[in-house]
C-alpha cells in the first residue's frame, strides 16, 4: 500500500526534531523540547499552505490526513514513556514548558481555525402552506 504525503511528514518531523533540540538548548537542557508537537504544527501548516495554492494532489492530501490522524496516538504513546515525577524534580522549567506549550498550541489552533474558510450552512426550506 502506498501512503502519500510521507515525504511531507518526514520533512516536518526532521524540522521538528531540529527545532525541538534548539529549543532545549536555549532553555539550558540537553533534550528535545516539543519536537514532535512542533512537527505536527508544521505538518498542519504545510498541508494548509499547499492546499490553498493547489499544490497538493487529492491522493497526497488524503495521505497527509492519514498521517495527521495517526500522529496524535503516536505522540500520546511517546508521552507515556516520560517520567513526569523526575521532570518536576528537575525544577520549574518543566512546569513552565508545559504551561507555555499548552497556551501556544491553543493559540495556534485558534489561529489555524480562523484561517480555514467557513462553509455556508444549508438554508432550511420554507414550507409552502
Amino acid at each position: 500500500m502506498i501512503i502519500y504525503g510521507t515525504a511531507l511528514l518526514a520533512t516536518c518531523h526532521l524540522l521538528g526534531i531540529i527545532l525541538g533540540d534548539l529549543l532545549g538548548r536555549a532553555l539550558g537542557m540537553t533534550t528535545n523540547v516539543g519536537g514532535v508537537g512542533i512537527a505536527m504544527l508544521l505538518l498542519i501548516g504545510m498541508r494548509m499552505y499547499l492546499h490553498k495554492r493547489g499544490m497538493l494532489c487529492p491522493t497526497s492530501e488524503s495521505g497527509v490526513h492519514y498521517w495527521g490522524a495517526i500522529y496524535i496516538p503516536v505522540v500520546v504513546a511517546m508521552a507515556m514513556n516520560q517520567n513526569v515525577v523526575a521532570a518536576l524534580r528537575g525544577g520549574p522549567v518543566a512546569l513552565i514548558a508545559a504551561v507555555g506549550s499548552v497556551v501556544i498550541c491553543g493559540l495556534f489552533v485558534s489561529f489555524i481555525n480562523r484561517m480555514e474558510p467557513e462553509e455556508p450552512s444549508p438554508e432550511p426550506e420554507a414550507s409552502a402552506e
